[in-house]
């Protein structure tokens, strides 16, 4: 089911190699209290995965047209970032993943919903950026996630073939937009868990990027002999 040969590795970031969904959670309920507001957890799950201006549209539908939407982008950031100041942290497996894919000389790429500049920042913080061939950000696409542009960027940028690459993903919006540009595509959970239409878009769901490293061993173990 993965591509054989496989010609490149696209990675989400948040919840998949970085571990920011639940800061991002924390920062979206407390900015809600400061605003005398009260976030919801379907709201919030709905967020997961969502580039920023479907999400401001979300939100709006939730709470109003009189929601002070700039105010809460604006105490959103201050809070996370707080947050992240500490440190940002990785998901399981995800430094040791991409430094094998290094190490076999199996191109990577990052596909996130995240703008350019906190993306870059994050990677850097967290040690990754070195380990990544290609960056698309949402600043540098016209159509976020779930559109398959960022994807089909990142294998442009690659200079391979989407139909030969493997997409891991945490969120349904980030498996449909893999899922459109024709990559292979595994879920590895982090907020949600898989639907019945995310299964069927996915050629596996695992429980860390340890299991997609034993299972990439196998894939290019066998290619190699």
């Amino acid at each position: 089911m993965i591509p054989s040969p496989l010609a490149a590795v696209v990675f989400d970031m948040d919840g998949l190699l970085l571990d920011t969904e639940t800061l991002y959670r924390t920062a979206l309920f407390e900015a809600c209290a400061d605003l005398g507001r009260e976030m919801a957890d379907a709201l919030h799950l709905s967020l997961v995965g969502a580039p920023k201006d479907a999400a401001a549209a979300l939100i709006m539908a939730h709470f109003g047209p009189d929601f002070p939407l700039l105010q809460f982008d604006a105490r959103c950031r201050v809070i996370f970032e707080d947050l992240c100041g500490a440190g940002v942290g990785l998901k399981p497996g995800a430094r040791d993943l991409l430094a094998f894919l290094k190490g076999r000389g199996v191109p990577r790429g990052l596909a996130t919903s995240t703008a350019r500049e906190t993306a870059e920042g994050h990677l850097r913080q967290a040690g990754l950026f070195d380990l990544l061939d290609v960056l698309v950000t949402r600043t540098d696409v016209a159509f976020g996630k779930p559109h398959p542009e960022t994807y089909l960027k990142a294998a442009e940028l690659l200079g391979v073939d989407p139909l030969r690459c493997l997409a891991l993903e945490d969120s349904h919006n980030g498996v449909r937009a893999a899922s459109a540009a024709g990559m292979a595509t595994i879920m590895v959970p982090d907020m949600l868990q898989p639907t019945d239409e995310i299964r069927s878009l996915c050629i596996g769901v695992v429980g860390s990027l340890e299991q997609v490293q034993f299972a990439l061993e196998d894939c290019l173990s066998v290619v190699e002999k």
